[in-house]
């Protein structure tokens, strides 16, 4: 046989396409088939349809009255609107038509009903007594609904209405009725209605009437014959008590709590210890010896042949159980008691087999997760059980426990223990060098949910590391924390190689704490390089951010120059002047970062002119995020020291007026323009003043400048409109303050003029073709004088008024850079891919 032609296949193919196509068809409208049952005809959409000039009310009154559940249910959500819209006509006409509606409703149209009738009381629509009368005998109607969910909401709207009754009120209405809603021969949820309401009827009425008419339906419902309502009054004698006072809970609560912890209901057992150690603080010492605590003895001893869910109550309310009973018991009882908690800490742990999952019977599956849940909650009580057993003998009672809870295998006990961990670490206060171990076990979790708990106090609890212990001399920091910073580190790394970057911007911003706990060289070899390769290569915008801010943290407590030096070069050259528009970015945010925790002089020295270099960008969102720092960069500057500074400034502000062809960013120019023009500048007096009396040619002795310096220590303004001067570089001296040295204004409609500026300001837009140095760098030669610019000097903005740092020792010039934009292809400068900006940080000498 010979094979098809090539079309006769290529036929074929097409046909078996094309049934496959319509199978594929058919699936389709089988899909859709539920679809178009479910549209409406056009009969329904016409009952559907309202008039359209029917007002709100009468709106309101007509789907409730003809039109279909789904209606009537919008009608009874949007009825708080009604009420502060119309509260008169929609108790008039609205709510006998939601009445009627209500007694064959659904349960989404009660649940509804609910919510609306709690939202009208808290907005408070209408008065107390206008409410009671309206809706009270609504809500009472439905308590008893056959569905729980819509019993429960209505109770929950009730108690809220019982709140803000009037006595009087909550007598007739409530508590009349209650008498015989409470009875044996009403239904199930009739009496577990009534407990709750006792509960909180208990607060509103004198001791006379609680002892006369609640108190004996309390007595009748702790013995009702069902044990869900005997559960649930027990529930409510904590509020109970705390109404009728100490003497009648001794006389009538506590035998009432005695018998219920003895019931055959394990349900009941678990409520009435509940309520006992909730009610701890009521009873007094001999209560609590010769009642309670044979009590909690008991229940401890039963609770291991008893239900899990036993267990777990139990464990949970350990550390209240400790902090009541304190005191009360004997050396053997606490001992006893020290036991039975050591115990729960390691229940399912012995069970450990490593079988897999898949194997494991549901049961037992669900026995373990009760056993997790167990030791969770000892977890949480661990600070309670230091207190118990006195810090001074952690090493010895409970050092074994905390090992095994921050080793334990599963994710939520070790959690646990690491949220706890910092109130640990404060309560063994000098022996917190016990759990340094410890520390670093939980810095290497491989969960990052326990890394994410431990880092919250992380800085306080570096700090209690650092100066607790045996020893807290400075030197000996490192000494009793070998392993802290591999941990660190590790921990680091592991956050940024997840996907959980909130965990690792927070852990960036924690370590911010380091130079208060580790040397500046071990910050400076193990993290600082670090914080730039974040800033540089992380994609995650928060993190860079936070990367940022933690290394000029580090830079501002960095102490040895040569460091300093880098760091500050490597900011402007490989963020200010780096090949991607992403970097140049993040240097205006460290720019902003550096304004906020360096001195005004220290930005002035080192960052002003790299950064409002970056006026000449050539991609858009860098130059817009410049002019948005720009206030900020105006706020550094001071008259007259900073006047050559902020000529530079208003002339990058004049030529981005005259020049920017992106409409955003100069709409958002002359936004900042107007904010600049509005700031006031603050100005050195001590300065003004050396300067006014050198030219008056008077010399000016140190009791007259003291006496200058106290009269204008408060900064001041200077009058506007009066242009500063900018002498030439010739040394001439500064001109009178007083006439020339002002607040300028900046005019938006100037433009450029070459013969008002001097010849050295007027090459911004010009591109240096031979040298390096030969190019425009704006610097302060202007003033007649060039200023060294060192490291040193960097006028530190301290924290504390009693912690101001030592100057450093003078270091080489770190001289501004100049950034020509005009001599970069826009296009590729704003990539990721396109060559490097070259820097010039060469040493500038003075003039003679």
């Amino acid at each position: 046989m010979h094979p098809p032609p090539p079309a006769a296949a290529a036929m074929d193919f097409c046909q078996n396409s094309l049934f496959g196509y319509m199978e594929d068809l058919q699936e389709l409208t089988i899909i859709e088939r539920p679809v178009r049952r479910s549209l409406k005809t056009p009969e329904e959409i016409e009952r559907l349809t309202v008039d359209e000039d029917l007002s709100d009310i009468e709106r309101a009154v007509y789907l409730l009255s003809a039109g279909q559940d789904i209606q009537g249910t919008s009608v009874i959500a949007n009825l708080p609107f009604l009420m502060r819209q119309n509260p008169a006509e929609t108790l008039r006409r609205v709510l006998p038509k939601v009445r009627e509606v209500l007694h064959g409703a659904g349960v989404e149209m009660q649940l509804t009903a609910a919510v609306s009738f709690l939202t009208i009381l808290q907005e408070e629509s209408v008065s107390i007594h206008t409410y009671a009368h309206a809706f009270l005998q609504v809500i009472l109607l439905h308590l008893e609904h056959r569905d729980a969910g819509v019993s429960n909401a209505w109770l929950e709207t009730l108690l809220s209405v019982i709140e803000v009754l009037p006595k009087e009120t909550l007598r007739h209405e409530i508590l009349n009725p209650l008498v015989s809603k409470a009875q044996l021969s009403q239904t199930v949820q009739s009496r577990l209605v009534s407990c709750k309401i006792l509960g909180k009827l208990t607060n509103k009425f004198d001791a006379h009437t609680i002892k006369r008419e609640i108190l004996p339906l309390v007595k009748s419902l702790c013995q009702d014959v069902e044990y869900e309502v005997r559960s649930c009054m027990c529930r409510q004698l904590e509020n109970i008590a705390q109404g009728i006072g100490t003497e009648l809970t001794k006389s009538v609560v506590l035998p009432e709590l005695i018998e219920l912890s003895r019931d055959e209901s394990s349900s009941v057992r678990l409520a009435a210890f509940e309520t006992l150690v909730n009610l701890l603080d009521v009873f007094d010492a001999d209560d609590r010896s010769q009642t309670i605590l044979p009590l909690v003895k008991s229940f401890c001893e039963k609770s291991f042949k008893a239900d899990e869910s036993i267990l777990i109550s139990l464990s949970f309310h350990l550390g209240k159980l400790c902090h009541g009973l304190y005191g009360i018991f004997t050396p053997d009882q606490h001992l006893r008691f020290l036991e039975f908690y050591k115990k729960l800490c390691t229940l399912g742990l012995q069970q450990e087999n490593g079988h897999n999952e898949n194997q494991i019977p549901p049961q037992i599956l669900e026995q373990e997760k009760k056993y997790i849940s167990v030791r969770k909650n000892c977890a949480y009580n661990f600070p309670a059980m230091i207190v118990f057993v006195d810090p001074k003998n952690f090493h010895m009672e409970l050092y074994s426990t905390f090992f095994c809870l921050c080793h334990d295998p599963e994710v939520p006990v070790r959690y646990t223990i690491a949220i706890c961990f910092y109130e640990v670490s404060k309560l063994l206060n000098s022996g917190v060098y016990l759990i340094h171990k410890e520390l670093i076990t939980l810095l290497q979790d491989e969960s990052l949910e326990v890394l994410d708990a431990l880092i919250d106090h992380l800085p306080e609890i570096l700090e209690l590391m650092s100066t607790g212990g045996e020893s807290s001399v400075q030197e000996n920091k490192l000494s009793s924390l070998p392993d802290l910073i591999p941990a660190l580190t590790a921990a680091e790394q592991r956050a940024a190689a997840s996907l959980k970057w909130r965990t690792h911007e927070k852990l960036l911003q924690k370590y911010a704490c380091l130079p208060h706990i580790i040397s500046s060289d071990q910050i400076y070899y193990r993290f600082l390089q670090r914080m730039f390769t974040i800033m540089m290569t992380n994609n995650v915008l928060p993190v860079q951010k936070a990367a940022s801010r933690t290394l000029c943290v580090f830079l501002r407590y960095n102490r040895k120059q040569e460091q300093r030096h880098e760091v500050i070069q490597k900011l402007i050259e490989q963020l200010g002047q780096g090949k991607s528009y992403w970097n140049r970015l993040r240097f205006l945010d460290t720019c902003e970062f550096i304004i906020e925790i360096f001195s005004k002089s220290f930005f002035c020295k080192y960052f002003f002119l790299p950064a409002i270099e970056l006026t000449h960008d050539p991609v858009a969102n860098v130059r817009m995020k410049l002019c948005c720092l720009l206030p900020k960069v105006k706020s550094t500057l001071k008259i007259p020291a900073d006047k050559h500074l902020l000529q530079q400034l208003e002339m990058c502000v004049r030529k981005l007026l005259c020049q920017e062809k992106d409409k955003d960013v100069l709409a958002i120019v002359k936004r900042t323009v107007l904010e600049l023009d509005r700031m006031e500048m603050s100005m050195d007096a001590e300065q003004l003043e050396k300067e006014k009396q050198q030219n008056d040619g008077r010399p000016m002795s140190d009791k007259t400048f003291e006496k200058k310096r106290r009269d204008t220590k408060t900064p001041t303004t200077l009058p506007k409109n009066i242009p500063i001067s900018v002498p030439g570089p010739s040394g001439t001296s500064t001109p009178s303050t007083s006439k020339e040295v002002k607040k300028s204004k900046l005019i938006r409609s100037q433009s450029f003029n070459n013969q008002a500026f001097h010849a050295k300001y007027g090459n911004l837009d010009k591109c240096p073709s031979k040298s390096s140095t030969a190019g425009y760098t704006p610097s302060v030669s202007g003033l007649g004088k060039t200023s060294v610019i060192s490291l040193t000097d960097d006028s530190f903005r301290t924290r504390n008024a009693s912690s101001t740092p030592t100057s450093f020792s003078p270091s080489p010039s770190l001289p501004s850079t100049s950034r020509t934009g005009n001599s970069v292809d826009p296009k590729s400068s704003g990539s990721k891919d396109t060559q490097p900006r070259k820097a010039t940080l060469k040493s500038r000498k003075s003039n003679p």
